[in-house]
């Protein structure tokens, strides 16, 4: 029986986590127009300002200098006749569009337009002259006449000259690709899938170029990145992507691609993914927003609901014959970190041990070494007797979060385990953890595996602890820092 907490009764003191972006107040969901300009990266993001469940959905907006920190500013694209769904952002440094103001360029934001009426999903332009504070609506540039049409992402491509568009048919489980000299006009060029995971539907799809971090000198391919609204590794929703080449028109598979699905994350919460455009050192960033559809609007968070990742930095390495998106915190979050501690050889037994970690907000890197134990688990306790596990068994080569216990109940697709399966091997092992009051991100085997899970605690502060089963183990070496992005800028 499905049983809810009401948020505002909710007995967690403050929910609202440090250093992950939430707006101030009422629902968020996936991140839009990601885009770096004038010093700024912009993170626009699906938005209802009249209320904390989804609805009258808009585009809210925050700016950061260095994605970690960040100012929310005032509603950037409103509902009107139509609903702003997701989309994306560039900067028409060519002013193909014609929207450019006095030798300067304009952002202009392209996405899907929802008419609650008709049901027709469409894509719509609006350009800013003012480093996206406020956008002048251009009206609909492409319509299919579909309800299912959605969530477009588009970059410029350099070898075509022109602008790409990736966007979904939905419920085909389909990515379709345009192309445009101007932002306005766009032609169909291809179309990708269904491939790999299915689901009842595809949404919020990306296409980027990555460097082959174990290729040889220069070597790079295609990302085609999908997510989708079930059937996802935690049982509900996910993402997954894909590995090819694209010459402008088409993305191809790479030849011996598996036809398996390859998982952005191994949790429950990472979802619409989708990745900055013009970073100017050239990496590949991408943030997703940290729900699942499932159990999205119950969440039991108050006055906000909704909540983004760590932005993580992207390359590409071979596996073998497979390929793994290597994925980590983007390295100006260490910027934030308090001291540094470092603690040298741990020994657990069935005994807890407890562990100097931080439980409200910190990160935290540590060698296992299993010697003997058939487990080894960290677990995160409340004081009320709640618990969330993280844990691996070498058996297995899996490690895992485990919040079957985590906290009161609040709906019944929540309590789940989730695992990713490292890479065979014997011996020790390196996690890393990013805790953030009610967040926890698990890097592990060099970022080619990670698991992002949400976790709703009850009262009191949290603490962690240290045990195994079957044996003895060694924590042969744990580094630990308190990350508190307002008190590093005090100590500025």
């Amino acid at each position: 029986m499905l049983t809810t907490v009401a948020a505002a009764q909710w007995p967690q003191p403050d929910p609202r986590p440090r250093y992950h972006f939430a707006p101030a107040r009422n629902w968020m969901n996936d991140p839009n127009g990601l885009v770096w300009y004038g010093g700024e990266y912009h993170l626009f993001y699906q938005y209802n300002p009249h209320g904390d469940r989804w609805g009258h959905m808009s585009w809210g907006h925050a700016v950061s200098r260095d994605l970690v920190t960040w100012e929310e500013l005032p509603l950037a694209i409103p509902e009107t006749d139509v609903m702003a769904f997701s989309g994306s952002a560039v900067v028409d440094r060519r002013n193909t569009s014609g929207f450019g103001r006095a030798g300067k360029p304009a952002m202009v934001a392209i996405y899907t337009g929802f008419d609650p009426v008709t049901k027709n999903q469409s894509q719509y332009a609006a350009y800013s002259n003012d480093r996206g504070r406020t956008f002048t609506p251009y009206g609909k540039v492409l319509d299919i006449g579909s309800s299912e049409f959605r969530d477009p992402k588009v970059f410029w491509h350099d070898d075509t000259h022109r602008w790409v568009m990736i966007a979904v048919r939905a419920i085909e489980n389909r990515a379709t690709i345009y192309t445009s000299p101007d932002l306005k006009h766009w032609t169909h060029a291809s179309d990708f899938g269904p491939a790999g995971a299915r689901g009842k539907n595809w949404e919020c799809p990306d296409l980027f170029e990555l460097p082959v971090a174990n290729g040889r000198p220069g070597e790079k391919r295609w990302v085609l990145s999908v997510s989708q609204g079930d059937n996802g590794p935690g049982g509900g929703s996910g993402g997954q992507w894909f590995v090819g080449s694209f010459d402008g028109t088409r993305f191809t598979l790479e030849p011996d691609w598996s036809g398996e699905p390859h998982w952005m994350d191994a949790g429950a919460d990472f979802y619409a993914a989708v990745s900055w455009n013009d970073v100017p050192d050239g990496r590949r960033i991408w943030i997703g927003w940290a729900n699942d559809w499932r159990y999205a609007n119950d969440i039991p968070t108050y006055p906000a609901r909704g909540l983004m990742t760590v932005p993580r930095v992207l390359s590409l390495r071979r596996d073998g014959s497979d390929w793994r998106v290597v994925q980590a915190p983007v390295r100006e979050l260490d910027s934030h970190h308090g001291p540094i501690r470092q603690i040298d050889h741990i020994r657990l037994t069935a005994t807890p041990t407890p562990l100097p970690l931080p439980g409200d907000s910190a990160d935290a890197t540590m060698t296992i070494d299993p010697l003997d134990a058939k487990q080894i688990v960290l677990t995160l306790s409340d004081a009320q007797g709640y618990q969330t596990l993280v844990g691996y068994t070498p058996a297995t080569r899996e490690v895992f979060i485990d919040r079957t216990r985590s906290g009161p109940h609040f709906h019944d697709a929540f309590a789940d385990r989730h695992v990713a399966r490292l890479p065979s091997g014997t011996g020790s092992v390196t996690l890393r953890l990013l805790i953030d009051r009610s967040i926890i991100e698990l890097y592990a085997a060099d970022g080619t595996r990670t698991i992002t899970d949400r976790f709703y605690p009850g009262k009191g502060p949290l603490t962690w602890a240290a045990s195994t089963t079957g044996g003895s183990a060694d924590i042969s070496r744990l580094s630990i820092a308190a990350i508190d992005p307002a008190a590093s800028a005090r100590r500025q």
